[in-house]
């Protein structure tokens, strides 16, 4: 092969050069957005990352003593029980008055660690979210309705921490006759 046939034309020269030019500047340029982009995409889940972080070891203090309290509801229930007992000696006994002050320190124990107990009574509507039916009977209300509440229910800074237990109305049934054989 000759140089001649080697060696592009002055015209391929002139069209080649400047697509080959242009090329070269934009690769700089693009791998300084393309790192540019990534280190601002790096940054902004660091600090997503740093935000879901505060926010579950905020979750985690707020929630920490829920096994306590947990544990600590059935002696609260057993209390309430031995001042219905207590009542009914009278309200002028001193264990009445002794028990009530008790009554009063492990309700303001529980308002500060942020427990609430669920307000329910008969005659509500029964929500799955924060009652739990143990039995149901039949009644002449609704079905559905609340007719008692067997065990208090709370929530825990507005978790629920026990359902509230209730025996719930069921239509009455009528009794069929019985018939002779």
């Amino acid at each position: 092969m000759s140089e001649e046939e080697t060696k592009p034309t002055p015209e391929e020269e002139t069209v080649t050069t400047p697509e080959v030019e242009a090329e070269e500047p934009r690769q700089p340029e693009d791998e300084l957005t393309k790192w540019r982009e990534m280190a601002l995409r790096t940054a902004a889940e660091y600090d997503n990352y740093r935000k879901r972080c505060v926010k579950d070891r905020e979750e985690f203090t707020k929630y920490a003593n829920r096994s306590l309290l947990e544990e600590l509801l059935p002696v609260i229930d057993n209390f309430e029980m031995g001042m219905q007992m207590a009542a009914q000696q009278g309200t002028d006994s001193m264990m009445y008055i002794g028990m009530s002050m008790v009554q009063k320190q492990l309700a303001d124990f529980l308002a500060g660690q942020g427990v609430e107990a669920i307000d329910a009574a008969p005659g509500q509507e029964f929500d799955h979210n924060v009652h739990e039916a143990i039995m149901s009977e039949p009644s002449d209300q609704p079905e559905g309705t609340i007719i008692r509440i067997l065990r208090r229910g709370y929530n825990l800074r507005g978790r629920l921490l026990r359902p509230v237990n209730v025996v719930t109305a069921a239509p009455k049934t009528e009794e069929e006759p019985a018939t002779e054989a």
